[in-house]
C-alpha cells in the first residue's frame, strides 16, 4: 500500500524552477490554512534572532507525531520546498493521512534570518560560481542543528540560539516518534543518516535515489568518525562522536576545537530514546565519478593527505583576506562571523585529521574513484564557497551605514574585486574537469518526500 501511496504522492510534484523565498513560503501556509482550516493549525512557535517569527503548521490528527523542520542550515532549501508540496499533498490527499497515523509538524524555515541571506541564488541560475556568490553559512555555534545543550566530559554547552529555543520546545511539547531534519549538501550524491539501524530501509533509500536517476553518494564520509550501516547510509554522528574523535587525535582538550553545543538527535533521544531520526543529504549538482566504485590508482591515504594539505593552504588563505579586512571592518558582519569560525575551527582541527589519515588502517588501500573525486575536486568546489563569503563580507562593510573612511572603501572593494576574480576563475576551472550535471528540484524534492513517507511507514510499521 504505501509504494502506490508514495508514487501518486511523487507523481503530483510540481517542476519547480526555482526555490521559495521565506516570504513565498509563509505567504503559502497562511493560504493553506485559509484553503484547508478544518486540516490545518498554524501558529508560531518562536522569533529569530531578527524577531521574525517562525511558524509550525500542524496537519492531521494521527495517534503518532512527526516534526519535520526545514533550514537546518540555512544554506539548504530542499527540504522546504518539500515541505511547501508535503503540507498542501497532506491535506489534499486523504488516503495519505489515513494510511500514515500521523499528527505532522511541520516548520518551513527553522532559521528564516540565515535562509534570506541565500536567497540570491534561489532563483537561479543554478551554476557553482551563482552558488558561491549568493552563499550563506554560518559557524557552528551560530547553527540552529548545533546548539542543542549537551554536557558530556569536558564539554558544557547551555546556551542555544532563539532558533534552537522554538524547536526544543516543539519536540518537547510533541516528544515526536519520527524527526526529519532537512539537509542538503552541495555538490556530490545522495546519502542518508539514521539514528539506528533500519535493515528493511536501506534498499529503499537506494531505490529511491536510483528511480529519480541520482547517484549515491559514495565518496569520502562526510566526517571520517561515521559509522557506515550501507552503501551511503550512516549512523548519525553526535557531538559526543566528535569529541571523542578529537579526544584521540588531537593530542589536547576536544573544548578547545568544539565552540558549540549538539544536535537535535541528542536532544530527541533524551527525552524519547526509542525515536528515529533521519537526515536525507541531497546535492544540487553531481559528477558521475561520485559513484565509481572502482579502484583507482592513487591509496586512499596519500589522496586524504593530499586533500588536507590543500586544506591547509585553503585555511591560510581565508585567514590574510581575514587579516587584510579586519581593520576595516566595523559593526556586526555575518559573513565575517562565519568565515571567522570555519577558518578558526579547520584550522585547530587540522593535526586531528591528519593523525587520523596518517594511521587509520582503512586508508592503507587503493583509493576508489568516488573517493579520490571527493577528495580533489569536491574540496575545490568547497573552498569556492568559503571565498563566496570573504567576497560578500568585504561587500557587506561596504553597504554598511558604518562603511568607514575612503581608504577602508578602497582596501575592501579591491579585496572583493580580487576574491570575485579568483572566484571567477576557479570555478571555470572546475567546470572544465568536471562532466557535471544540474539536478531538477523536482527529483531533489521526491528522494526527500519519499524518504520521510516510507521511513514513517517503516516506524508505524515496527510499532504494531
Amino acid at each position: 500500500m504505501i509504494d502506490e501511496i508514495v508514487t501518486r504522492a511523487l507523481a503530483g510534484i510540481p517542476d519547480y524552477r526555482a526555490f521559495f523565498t521565506v516570504d513565498e513560503l509563509m505567504e503559502d501556509s497562511a493560504a493553506l490554512a485559509a484553503d484547508f482550516p478544518d486540516l490545518v493549525e498554524r501558529r508560531v512557535i518562536g522569533g529569530s534572532r531578527a524577531g521574525e517569527p517562525i511558524e509550525c503548521l500542524k496537519i492531521g490528527r494521527g495517534r503518532r507525531s512527526a516534526v519535520l523542520f526545514a533550514f537546518p542550515h540555512p544554506n539548504e532549501p530542499i527540504g522546504a520546498q518539500m515541505l511547501q508540496y508535503f503540507s498542501r499533498r497532506l491535506c489534499q490527499d486523504g488516503d495519505l493521512r489515513q494510511a500514515l497515523d500521523y499528527s505532522w509538524y511541520l516548520v518551513k524555515a527553522v532559521d528564516p534570518d540565515g535562509a534570506r541571506l541565500n536567497q540570491g541564488w534561489f532563483k537561479g541560475p543554478f551554476a557553482p560560481l551563482n552558488y558561491a556568490l549568493h552563499f550563506y553559512r554560518p559557524g557552528s555555534r551560530e547553527q540552529v542543528e548545533w546548539t542543542f545543550p549537551i554536557e558530556y566530559k569536558k564539554l558544557r554547552w547551555h546556551t542555544p540560539l532563539p532558533e534552537t529555543k522554538a524547536l526544543m520546545a516543539l519536540l518537547d511539547e510533541v516528544r515526536p516518534d519520527f524527526v526529519y531534519s532537512l539537509h542538503n549538501a552541495g555538490f556530490g550524491g545522495v546519502y542518508f543518516y539514521v539514528s539506528d539501524p533500519c535493515e528493511p530501509l536501506y534498499p529503499i533509500f537506494h531505490r529511491l535515489a536510483r528511480q529519480q536517476g541520482l547517484p549515491l553518494m559514495l565518496g569520502e564520509p562526510e566526517v571520517p568518525y561515521a559509522t557506515r550501516l550501507a552503501e551511503a547510509v550512516y549512523r548519525m554522528p553526535s557531538t559526543r562522536d566528535t569529541y571523542d574523535f578529537l579526544e584521540q587525535y588531537a593530542g589536547g582538550d576536544p573544548t578547545e576545537i568544539i565552540r558549540a553545543g549538539t544536535s537535535s538527535l541528542d536532544y530527541v533521544k533524551a527525552r524519547r530514546p526509542d525515536a528515529f531520526v533521519l537526515v536525507c543529504e541531497m546535492p544540487y549538482y553531481y559528477d558521475p565519478r561520485i559513484e565509481d566504485a572502482r579502484p583507482a590508482e592513487t591509496r586512499r591515504r596519500d589522496a586524504v593527505l593530499t586533500a588536507l594539505a590543500a586544506h591547509e593552504k585553503d585555511l591560510a588563505e581565508w585567514q590574510g583576506y581575514l587579516d587584510a579586512a579586519a581593520p576595516h571592518l566595523t559593526g556586526e558582519n555575518p559573513f565575517r562571523a562565519a568565515v571567522a569560525s570555519f577558518t578558526a575551527q579547520g584550522r585547530r582541527a587540522l593535526e586531528a585529521h591528519r593523525r587520523w589519515a596518517e594511521s587509520h588502517p582503512d586508508l592503507d588501500r587503493p583509493a576508489t574513484v568516488a573517493e579520490l573525486f571527493d577528495s580533489r575536486v569536491l574540496r575545490r568546489f568547497y573552498n569556492l564557497l568559503i571565498l563566496g563569503m570573504v567576497r560578500r563580507m568585504a561587500l557587506h562593510q561596504l553597504g554598511s551605514e558604518q562603511a568607514g573612511s575612503p581608504e577602508a572603501a578602497r582596501v575592501l572593494r579591491s579585496l572583493a574585486d580580487e576574491v570575485e576574480a579568483g572566484l571567477r576563475a576557479r570555478a571555470a576551472e572546475l567546470e572544465r574537469e568536471m562532466d557535471y550535471t544540474v539536478i531538477p528540484v523536482r527529483k531533489l524534492v521526491g528522494v526527500q518526500l519519499a524518504s520521510a513517507l516510507h521511513t514513517a511507514w517503516h516506524i508505524q510499521s515496527r510499532q504494531r
